[in-house]
């Protein structure tokens, strides 16, 4: 079948809309904080970047608690719960929007905005480990596991190229209220989605034990740190997305100082990344198929990292573009491989606290890689110029060849570290 089967045909169906909504949503806030409740205001720009500090302390403090619930409880009911809790939340912020101008003041808004942000962010550290988990129950042909991770992927990185350009007519056409509306309806469809899964309730911890929260998440911090491969993956993620913030954080200088074009080419930009990522999602079941998904993994980093430190090379727009295309292509393939990795080292039972573990490194090593670059860019490197061998250093390419550096190293550290482990099994369920 072309989505593998009907239950994953279902979960894909649900995942496809929530996910539009929720860069919607994304987009929405950052537009209707910055640009209408906030409008003039010399602090709107921290305000704005605040939702994204709030979304990483709550993956942080949220994430390892609610991996040892999803081990605990039925992972569909779960997700159910999680769709729930984030339509109701978004809808109630909808009625408020609803009120007359000047009902409530500006900043109490804004309050309002970041509790809804901070509880369905706490409510995603729920439903994604739990819909992993639930797609390796839906899904258990090893090679199916990797067309459903290409296609979960493929589309959330086509609904990154199609939510955002919706939010700003959305907002200024029929308003905040009704784009808010619309993201409760997409948690709507993926409940009656998940819900429609019809799939047997499978135990949780086999000694059938509850130990307390701290020695069950220590159970899945052992297992993670007595895995050969969780532990190279670990160490690989965060090394690479230390450099990926880097990209995130100042590719919108590049843009201006390195590529001489104007700064309303930056979403461009961002859509050549998301459409490379497309391909390599829809790619990667056939290209792990040949070379083993642990070999995609570390050999799509080093290729990613090469590509960023040719990328730091490049001096005009649409030599740029193409060159985002192609190196999106293996990044995308590296998303795509990491699910499979984890669903065929991790017993079912320690799934949500092994990802409970993986995601804050991740959400941690992304901060670091943001604040390190803007600094490097802001201090150290400013106005820095060089030409070692006749060959030009600016302070933007320059962070970006390190970045590029960093992602190679982590690619590297993975090609040793997970040598033979497409050979072998870990797992044992």
């Amino acid at each position: 079948m072309l989505l593998v089967n009907r239950a994953y045909a279902r979960l894909w169906a649900g995942q496809a809309v929530s996910t539009v909504g929720d860069h919607v949503f994304d987009t929405t806030l950052v537009l209707w904080i910055g640009t209408v409740l906030l409008r003039g205001r010399s602090y709107a720009p921290v305000a704005v970047s605040g939702l994204l500090a709030v979304v990483a302390l709550v993956t942080m403090l949220v994430a390892p608690v609610a991996g040892v619930f999803v081990d605990r409880w039925d992972r569909r009911r779960t997700m159910l719960a999680a769709d729930l809790v984030r339509a109701g939340l978004v809808a109630a912020l909808a009625a408020v929007a609803f009120l007359p101008a000047g009902t409530l003041p500006a900043t109490t808004l804004v309050a309002l905005a970041y509790a809804v942000v901070a509880v369905t962010a706490a409510a995603a550290q729920f439903f994604n480990p739990a819909r992993l988990a639930l797609i390796g129950q839906v899904v258990a042909d090893p090679a199916d596991r990797s067309r459903a991770a290409g296609i979960g992927q493929a589309t959330q990185s086509a609904a990154a190229i199609v939510g955002p350009p919706l939010a700003a007519p959305l907002l200024f056409t029929v308003g905040v209220r009704w784009s808010l509306l619309l993201d409760a309806v997409t948690f709507l469809v993926s409940f009656l989605a998940v819900r429609a899964v019809r799939v047997r309730a499978v135990a949780t911890d086999p000694a059938g034990v509850r130990r307390g929260l701290w020695p069950e998440f220590r159970a899945g911090l052992a297992f993670v740190g007595g895995s050969r491969v969780l532990r190279a993956v670990l160490v690989a993620v965060a090394v690479a997305t230390l450099g990926t913030g880097a990209l995130n954080t100042l590719n919108v200088f590049f843009v201006g100082t390195n590529l001489h074009a104007a700064t309303r080419w930056y979403g461009t930009l961002d859509m050549a990344v998301g459409i490379g990522a497309v391909a390599g999602a829809l790619l990667a079941a056939a290209v792990a198929a040949r070379l083993g998904n642990a070999r995609v993994f570390a050999v799509g980093l080093l290729v990613v990292g090469l590509g960023i430190v040719a990328y730091a090379r490049v001096t005009a727009l649409w030599p740029a573009l193409v060159l985002l295309v192609v190196v999106a292509v293996p990044l995308g393939e590296v998303n795509t491989v990491l699910g499979p990795i984890l669903l065929r080292t991790v017993p079912a039972h320690l799934l949500g606290r092994v990802v409970s573990v993986l995601n804050p490194v991740q959400q941690v090593a992304s901060l670091a890689g943001t604040a390190l670059s803007g600094w490097l860019a802001s201090t150290v490197l400013l106005g820095f110029h060089a030409a070692p061998l006749g060959v030009p250093f600016g302070r933007i390419d320059t962070v970006f060849v390190l970045a590029g550096l960093l992602i190679v190293a982590g690619g590297g550290y993975a090609t040793v570290a997970l040598r033979g482990t497409d050979r072998t099994a870990e797992v044992v369920d």
